[in-house]
């Protein structure tokens, strides 16, 4: 599992920290990963919407 950590500085605001944040996520990869995840479709889930498109087409 990826992890991403900043800790923030004392008297350093929230979007310089986001900013740091954000920038450390992208380098280790995270957001790629994630939506690489979210495009993900099982063979079984393929074929049911699948079925489904053929349903609505046949009607």
């Amino acid at each position: 599992m990826m992890t991403a950590e900043v800790e923030v500085n004392a008297g350093e605001s929230i979007e310089s920290a986001l900013k740091r944040f954000k920038k450390k996520i992208q380098k280790a990869g995270i957001l790629s990963e994630i939506k690489r995840r979210e495009r993900y479709e099982t063979t079984a889930m393929k074929a049911k919407r699948k079925a489904q498109s053929a349903r609505k087409r046949k009607r």
